[in-house]
């Protein structure tokens, strides 16, 4: 095994991570839930960081981290809703996004070609609050008291941002799409030289 591959080793340990998390979470031990969620955290940080310094991308890579990056958030909407503390409406939101977006995808790459999927500022405040939601879901029941009236406004805020970037990311493609498809009638209408 070369080095290269390490930012993936690591990536799939923060994607196995997701079991106890999820597992702990379930439970109500929010501490242990907390502390792994940190490493995991971590992993991602430190995995990302090896890939731009040494040049260490891969292509098994490009695939596993927004994957396991998407599993660990699913597997946690999913624990912290089955145990009331999110309404179950916002896990079929998030999760219907992504799915809306993984069916897209494969659309897209079936019909049109090879997507270039660069995440949008939109994409990226809406995991940034995803997460935030998650953490202060957590810390208002099992650690800190915390104003509901915190939780319900970042609520508000996910489900808006969850829907933004679902229709942010359809236009993109879309667009991409028509013009790819346009080119491409365009190359065919052309008489040969």
């Amino acid at each position: 095994m070369s080095l290269r591959q390490l930012p993936n080793l690591i990536t799939l340990a923060r994607m196995l991570l997701t079991i106890p998390i999820v597992w702990f979470l379930y439970r109500g031990d929010y501490w242990p839930a907390l502390v792994l969620l940190a490493i995991a955290g971590f992993s991602d940080v430190v995995d990302g960081h090896l890939v731009r310094r040494y040049g260490w991308t891969t292509r098994l890579g490009a695939w596993l981290d927004p994957a396991a990056d998407k599993i660990l958030m699913l597997g946690i909407y999913l624990a912290v809703t089955l145990s009331g503390l999110l309404p179950i409406w916002l896990l079929f939101l998030v999760a219907g996004r992504d799915l809306w977006l993984s069916l897209g995808s494969l659309a897209y790459r079936h019909w049109v070609g090879p997507l270039h999927v660069e995440p949008l500022m939109i994409s990226k405040i809406n995991t940034f609050f995803q997460i935030l939601l998650v953490l202060g879901a957590i810390l208002k029941v099992g650690i800190l008291e915390l104003d509901p009236i915190w939780i319900r406004l970042l609520i508000a805020i996910v489900a808006f941002t969850t829907v933004a970037s679902g229709l942010a990311y359809t236009v993109v493609w879309g667009q991409r799409a028509r013009q790819h498809l346009r080119a491409a009638g365009g190359n065919r209408e052309s008489p040969p030289a």
